[in-house]
């Protein structure tokens, strides 16, 4: 799957929230579906994140934040992307590749 292709078509159709606290927010209200992580995202905030909601979808890109963040289009760095609706996209394919 190309990655650049799926987020972009899910930011154009779909409902995405970029960030840490974003991420930590939607996992405790319910309404995250799928969290990307940037390949360089501190450990310390995924196992966390992970130990606290490990009900939800949690993939780790093989982008850094700065690769992740241009992929969304975006003028900044992105640690964390939550998919609270995949639009047109197919990212709700992606498993979890962290343990």
């Amino acid at each position: 799957m190309d990655l650049s292709r799926q987020l972009k078509n899910a930011i154009a159709t779909g409902n995405l929230l970029f960030g840490q606290r974003q991420a930590k927010d939607a996992c405790a209200g319910g309404d995250a579906k799928l969290v990307i992580i940037a390949a360089n995202c501190p450990e310390a905030y995924v196992t966390a994140l992970r130990a606290s909601h490990p009900e939800v979808t949690m993939h780790r890109s093989l982008m850094v934040n700065r690769e992740l963040g241009i992929a969304c289009g975006k003028p900044f760095s992105v640690s964390t992307l939550t998919v609270l609706d995949a639009g047109n996209s197919d990212l709700l394919s992606l498993e979890t590749n962290i343990e």
